[in-house]
């Protein structure tokens, strides 16, 4: 059984007979963030499966399917197994969101993708249906995320995201508390933080991870931002 990362243009293959480690020490070694974990993540194969544990104690990563249609948030102390072909993997240390692809050549699930078509005859994923400034919102909070798959990018803050989209930062805030209590009464863990919480930026990081493995915006959206007013409701 095989398993590769991709990481900034680069290639990782795991050896099955060694634990792969991720953080500021071992193969994929991102030694420039203090705020990392030196040991966050361990790769292995147990079982004829590939595992994926979180051996930090503060940091959570986000995973999901190539597709979207399937997503889990990896707190310290639980792990996953790596059932798919194509794996998204996501996560935040201080203001940096770090971006992984992970190909396993044999996936122990696969799925059948069900999508819907709405009136304009776009396909459509998942049950969540964005607003018009809900969408512009997450936009403009993942838009160096969009642009730069499989890398290293900084997340705007809420001055400048709420600057992208011309509103007062007082609108931004209160779009994000409404749009973050909707997917937590969803079932989406992370976001039930007020925008007064000093873990808002976390929030803010969860939710454009959370956007992004779920596919609930697109990098061919990012034009609504160059006149947000005309898409705004």
């Amino acid at each position: 059984m095989s398993l590769a990362i991709e990481f900034c243009g680069q290639w990782y293959q795991i050896n099955p007979h060694a634990p792969f480690l991720i953080g500021r020490e071992g193969p994929l070694q991102i030694e420039d963030n203090p705020y990392l974990h030196r040991r966050f993540l361990v790769i292995s194969l147990q079982d004829g499966l590939w595992w994926i544990d979180n051996v930090g104690s503060r940091i959570c990563a986000t995973l999901s399917d190539q597709d979207g249609l399937t997503q889990a948030h990896l707190r310290p102390g639980f792990r996953l197994p790596l059932v798919f072909t194509d794996t998204t993997l996501l996560f935040t240390a201080g203001s940096s969101v770090y971006d992984m692809r992970l190909i396993n050549d044999e996936p122990a699930y696969s799925s059948s993708l069900v999508v819907d078509t709405d009136e304009r005859g776009q396909a459509t994923v998942g049950p969540v249906q964005l607003t018009p400034s809900q969408e512009l919102l997450l936009l403009a909070l993942s838009e160096s995320l969009l642009k730069q798959r499989g890398a290293i990018v900084n997340l705007p803050s809420a001055q400048e995201a709420s600057a992208r989209l011309g509103w007062p930062v007082s609108r931004f805030n209160r779009k994000l508390d409404q749009l973050c209590e909707r997917l937590t009464n969803y079932g989406v863990y992370g976001l039930g933080v007020d925008s007064s919480s000093p873990m808002v930026a976390n929030r803010r990081a969860r939710l454009a991870e959370y956007a992004v493995a779920t596919r609930l915006v697109a990098e061919n959206e990012l034009y609504k931002l160059d006149n947000p007013s005309m898409y705004d409701d």
